[in-house]
């Protein structure tokens, strides 16, 4: 007994215990826990950038498992790539794993199940997917468009330094300063003026509105006193005079009177003139021969 555990053996032992811990413990680094029993499936791309041994497999967001192994088939020119998933875990027929790049560069698989009731059988292949990364996005979508669109930002700046350079820019802004220092200077006299006017105007409206209400005061007196004054009697005596003055302009404008006869009868009017010229002519004989007319005896 004591020749089989020679010092040797002993070595031997220790070495291979040492080369199994170390085996497990590099795999375990990797995440790949020895004594946990799994099935081995395997998928082929076209490209695995980014992707890495030990890359986990996740089905909506959870790890079911890990990438084995990357292999190189130069028959084919495609990358079969080892899936190692938890024992439990069935893919349906037409399930597939779709390779998912990160914003930083990292890929993983992502597992999509179909809704099939048959199952693959372990150690068949996956139907392998490439997921088109954001990278590439940018760089098949974004980019064209910003080489598109340089063109225009150019000219744009182009303009914009015209403009900038422009001496008229600068007489305008020290233009617009200026009306700025008026419009301030401005603002601080009408404050001024607001300031020592508006109490003497508020004044004068409080006493204008003050008459106002007098004047509406006496008003409404006189309005009152309108109405207690007999204006359908007032309004009777005015209508019986305007008749009387009808009537009387009736009768002047009538040929019943001695005045309507003057004004309207041509006949009168002629024959009055013409006594009134021999009336004339008298006076004036009168004047010329008094002793014509006019005898004086003396006793």
């Amino acid at each position: 007994m004591k020749k089989f555990f020679s010092k040797e053996v002993k070595i031997a032992i220790t070495v291979l215990v040492s080369l199994a811990c170390l085996f497990w413990g590099i795999n375990y680094l990797k995440g790949i826990n020895l004594f946990t029993p799994v099935n081995f499936y395997y998928a082929h791309f076209e490209k695995v950038d980014g992707l890495t041994d030990s890359a986990p497999v996740t089905i909506n967001g959870f790890q079911v498992g890990l990438v084995r192994e990357i292999v190189y088939e130069y028959e084919t020119g495609k990358l079969r790539v080892q899936l190692s998933l938890d024992k439990d875990l069935k893919i349906p027929v037409n399930s597939e794993a779709v390779i998912v790049t990160d914003m930083l560069g990292t890929a993983q698989i992502a597992l999509n199940l179909a809704k099939n009731p048959q199952y693959y059988e372990v150690g068949a292949d996956i139907v392998g997917k490439n997921q088109v990364g954001l990278m590439e996005n940018v760089s098949n979508e974004l980019l064209p468009s910003v080489a598109a669109i340089m063109p225009k930002i150019d000219s744009i700046l182009t303009s914009l330094n015209q403009v900038v350079g422009n001496p008229a820019l600068v007489k305008s802004i020290d233009r617009l300063d200026a009306i700025t220092a008026n419009l301030e200077l401005s603002s601080r006299q009408l404050t001024k003026v607001l300031g020592g006017q508006v109490p003497g105007i508020v004044k004068n409206v409080d006493s204008i509105t003050c008459n106002i209400n007098a004047m509406t005061a006496d008003l409404a007196q006189v309005s009152a006193s309108l109405k207690e004054m007999p204006i359908d009697s007032t309004m009777s005596n005015l209508n019986a005079t305007t008749n009387n003055l009808r009537l009387i302009t009736d009768k002047v404008n009538g040929t019943d009177s001695s005045l309507g006869l003057l004004l309207n009868d041509r006949g009168l009017y002629n024959h009055i003139d013409h006594t009134v010229v021999s009336l004339d002519s008298l006076f004036i004989d009168l004047r010329k021969n008094p002793k014509r007319y006019v005898t004086f005896k003396i006793f």
